[in-house]
């Protein structure tokens, strides 16, 4: 059966009114309205007693460690306990990480877990294995308003949302503060004319963010047009291959590859740019003057344009073949809601989504939701993002190599451009 179908009958089975697209049902906790609040104290004046229910919740081993304060359970008691008018729930747990959802949850939906954590590009195969549901009705206004526009749109896919997203996975820049000022960061250009900065130029996952500032795309102005493909050729394009020609002459560039970045700070090289994963290796090396920051912007041919990283998230996802739809939506909700992203960022160090979320002093956690909100685009999840790799890499190799030229610049930039929209799939 058609998944939508089975939800909104499922739904309607159980008079409920919340949060599955083209469905509703509630809850008390996150997403119940006043109607919902009515109906539920009238069942209770009645006589009515709390449903009796199993949900099955898997995620990584360490949300469930004692050394984490078994995050994941203590959050399924809490949210069991604020809703132990509607239901007497009974929580099973397995483990399964974000990385692993596709394979383990797609397998056999039928007999995975009501509610389980993914990594947000692999929606397209979750879909086809019939193993997400889509949200809407107050969970998807809770995801719209708890979330920047770029986080919401990781889990958005062909005009539905999937997943309640709790933590995002981008880069950014850290650099000495000894040596840069914060007018300085601001701009890529002015940090060069001071000191070295170290870019991983040759790692296509960091390259696109040069052409991305001058006005290439990728499946259309927002990301969402497969056919429009990749655009990052002609004069636009080329005027980038030539600022990359030059970024590459200057002195005060250094290509970061196998570490090189991080190796050579405190000594000579004064920014870097990476993700949370590398803090305690730059905390290391720079001590109090580590600075963390959103991306600087460049000026290709005398316009000034925001460097931008490709962004994605790990997010809360529910299993179209639960037997108990409403309550699934409601938890995942809740995991994914301001007081679990506190506790799993105080537990665990789990950088929240939700700008509200109080990370102290944490500058590493502000500058990650910093450039997920405002110099980051969701990295795209269609099959044809395959076809971009490679020829984004080769550029990249070409350019520290000094095979690409301001003479050849534009032929090179219009053969990236063709073999990022005919290659084979990588």
């Amino acid at each position: 059966m058609n998944s939508k179908k089975f939800w909104t009958a499922a739904l309607s089975a159980a008079m409920a009114a919340s949060m599955l697209a083209g469905c509703s049902s509630t809850s008390n906790t996150t997403t119940g309205s006043d109607s919902e609040a009515t109906a539920a104290a009238t069942a209770a004046s009645e006589g009515g007693s709390a449903e009796a229910i199993t949900l099955t919740v898997w995620s990584p081993q360490e949300d469930q460690s004692d050394d984490n304060g078994k995050w994941l359970q203590t959050q399924c008691e809490k949210f069991a306990e604020a809703n132990a008018d509607k239901w007497n729930i009974t929580f099973e747990y397995g483990v399964c990480s974000e990385g692993d959802a596709k394979d383990v949850v797609g397998k056999d939906p039928t007999a995975a877990a009501d509610v389980y954590m993914f990594a947000n590009d692999q929606i397209p195969e979750l879909l086809k294995a019939n193993a997400i549901a889509e949200l809407g009705g107050s969970t998807l206004e809770q995801i719209k308003s708890d979330n920047d526009a770029t986080t919401v749109a990781s889990v958005t896919y062909e005009g539905g949302v999937y997943g309640v997203p709790f933590t995002g996975n981008t880069w950014f820049m850290y650099y000495d503060k000894s040596i840069f000022t914060e007018d300085d960061i601001k701009s890529l250009d002015t940090m060069l004319s001071k000191a070295k900065v170290a870019f991983p130029l040759t790692n296509s996952w960091y390259i696109a963010s040069f052409y991305l500032a001058n006005g290439c795309t990728m499946f259309g102005a927002d990301g969402t047009d497969e056919s429009a493909g990749f655009d990052f050729g002609g004069d636009k394009g080329a005027a980038v291959t030539n600022y990359l020609v030059d970024l590459v002459a200057n002195e005060n560039f250094m290509n970061d590859a196998d570490g090189t970045g991080i190796a050579h700070l405190n000594d000579g090289v004064g920014a870097i740019f990476s993700g949370s994963w590398d803090m305690n290796n730059v905390k290391e090396k720079l001590g109090d003057n580590m600075g963390v920051a959103a991306l600087p912007t460049i000026t290709v041919d005398g316009t000034e344009g925001q460097m931008k990283s490709f962004a994605g998230s790990k997010a809360i996802g529910v299993n179209p073949n639960s037997k108990y739809p409403e309550a699934a939506v409601a938890l995942a909700a809740y995991l994914g809601g301001k007081d679990s992203q506190q506790t799993h960022y105080e537990t665990r160090g789990i950088i929240p989504t939700i700008a509200s979320v109080d990370v102290g002093d944490d500058a590493v956690a502000a500058a990650q939701v910093a450039t997920m909100a405002n110099t980051s685009i969701v990295q795209p999840v269609y099959s044809t993002m395959g076809q971009y790799w490679s020829p984004a890499q080769s550029m990249g190799e070409e350019l520290v190599n000094k095979t690409v030229t301001h003479d050849n610049a534009a032929e090179k930039t219009e053969a990236m451009n063709t073999a990022m929209n005919t290659a084979a799939v990588q």
